[in-house]
């Protein structure tokens, strides 16, 4: 097993980010004067095992090449679905020299917090494994399991208190197509939330996603294409700060980490 890897960054910045609601792909959204790919690239130049970046961008991106980066990137276009977006990546990286062994890091565009310390850890842990390494935090949230009522049913169940309520009352809920009940909590134990950075072996990553290519899967993230063939992918605890920027609510609390991890400690 290679210990002493070269490490190959790559970000997927190739998405539209539809939830974030924003008029750009969210990877473009100003975050404290600079954009959100930017911080992340600016993050990843923090560990000293990474020299350079792999930017994997959309066809009709006419923005990535405008912008500085704190470290020398290399562009190529990614596809419909994140991991063709991710294979296209590897296989651009295997044509610049990569050898199997050699470890490829994805981090989230969206993802400008990530300590480098726990940028370290995982490129250090995924050094010492057959497959890979990802970045994670065990679930500390109650977690509920829901089923939904149609208006129908809603009505049905709650009439006498529905016509206890104002005439606006009853317009807002029938609006609503659909409502979500408390069907039981789910057990939490063992249950990780995925991050990114995730680090994986040059050949296992070419090798599961050609099987997610070859089978037609659905994947989420990296990960999930070596849970496919049962195959190991260590888990590293990694910070809390290092969430992802998904909905409008997030750039608040993204504005507020950052600003107090470039505060100096005492």
């Amino acid at each position: 097993m290679n210990t002493n890897p070269k490490v190959y960054a790559m970000i997927v910045a190739a998405g539209r980010g539809s939830r974030f609601g924003a008029s750009i792909p969210k990877q473009y959204v100003l975050l404290g004067g600079q954009t959100l790919l930017q911080r992340s690239v600016a993050r990843l130049a923090t560990s000293d095992y990474i020299t350079d970046c792999w930017l994997v961008v959309a066809s009709d991106d006419d923005i990535a090449r405008t912008l500085n980066f704190a470290l020398p990137v290399y562009y190529t276009l990614g596809g419909n679905e994140r991991w063709q977006s991710v294979f296209a990546g590897v296989e651009a990286i295997m044509a610049a020299g990569a050898k199997p062994s050699d470890l490829i890091l994805i981090h989230d565009a969206a993802r400008p917090a990530v300590p480098q310390t726990d940028i370290n850890q995982v490129i250090e842990s995924a050094m010492h494994e057959h497959y890979g390494a990802i970045l994670a935090a065990p679930v500390a949230d109650t977690l509920k399991q829901s089923y939904v009522l149609s208006n129908a049913n809603v009505a049905a169940d709650h009439q006498d208190s529905a016509n206890s309520h104002s005439s606006n009352n009853e317009t807002n809920s029938i609006n609503n197509s659909q409502q979500c009940y408390a069907k039981h909590t789910i057990d939490r134990t063992g249950i990780w939330q995925a991050q990114t950075p995730q680090v994986f072996r040059v050949d296992q990553l070419y090798r599961v996603l050609s099987y997610v290519k070859e089978q037609h899967l659905s994947i989420t993230d990296e990960a999930s294409a070596f849970e496919y063939l049962d195959l190991p992918i260590r888990l590293v605890e990694g910070s809390r700060q290092n969430i992802k920027l998904t909905y409008p609510d997030d750039n608040l609390l993204l504005t507020s980490i950052i600003k107090a991890q470039s505060e100096p400690s005492f």
